[in-house]
């Protein structure tokens, strides 16, 4: 796998996908912990387009971080 700026966008839109169908953000199929470096970038991106995902749902819907929380 290249690191490169494709594979960063398709890592973010797979991240944004898991949290359109509500996977929690430990979900993440890729080990931040791991000594590959691939694993890495995909743990660093995944999660940057759940989060990136998540404020956007939040920023239309303000209830949604109340009921997040319940």
């Amino acid at each position: 796998m290249e690191l490169n700026r494709q594979r960063y966008l398709a890592l973010l839109n797979e991240g944004k996908a898991a949290f359109a169908a509500g996977d929690p953000s430990d979900a993440c199929p890729y080990d931040q912990y791991s000594a590959d470096q691939e694993q890495q970038f995909g743990a660093r991106y995944w999660t940057q387009g759940w989060v990136a995902a998540r404020t956007a749902a939040e920023a239309t819907n303000p209830q949604a971080e109340a009921s997040a929380g319940q």
